[in-house]
């Protein structure tokens, strides 16, 4: 099993800063991710890393704002957020895959973590 703990959201203004964490242990994973879901809507994907390589996966819409990076010696992946924007609002959530292949669905991805609340205020 693999359990992932996430912290770092907020409530943060437009234009503002915000580092997201999510802790893994457990058993050994190739990939992790970080989704969001906004009230009422589907999950959806937002970056992906892969433990080994660093090599990275980033939806269209956070290009250039957002990174993700992994600190293999701490099992522990982040996600900087510069440049929120209200739309960036919603439940973020840790997760990991076994899968050495890119997988940008929910239901592709193996564990998840308990979500964490990013509010953007315009």
């Amino acid at each position: 099993q693999v359990q992932l703990v996430e912290s770092g959201g907020g409530l943060v203004q437009a234009g503002g800063s915000l580092r997201l964490s999510c802790a893994a242990s457990g058993r050994s994973t190739i990939a992790m991710g970080w989704f969001r879901q906004a009230p009422g809507k589907e999950r959806l994907f937002v970056a992906s890393i892969m433990w080994s390589t660093g090599s990275t996966h980033y939806e269209d819409s956070v290009k250039g704002r957002f990174t993700i990076s992994r600190d293999n010696a701490k099992n522990t992946v982040y996600l900087q957020m510069n440049s929120l924007k209200p739309e960036d609002t919603a439940v973020y959530y840790c997760a990991a895959r076994q899968s050495i292949l890119l997988r940008t669905t929910p239901e592709h991805w193996d564990y998840w973590g308990q979500g964490t609340q990013v509010t953007v205020s315009s």
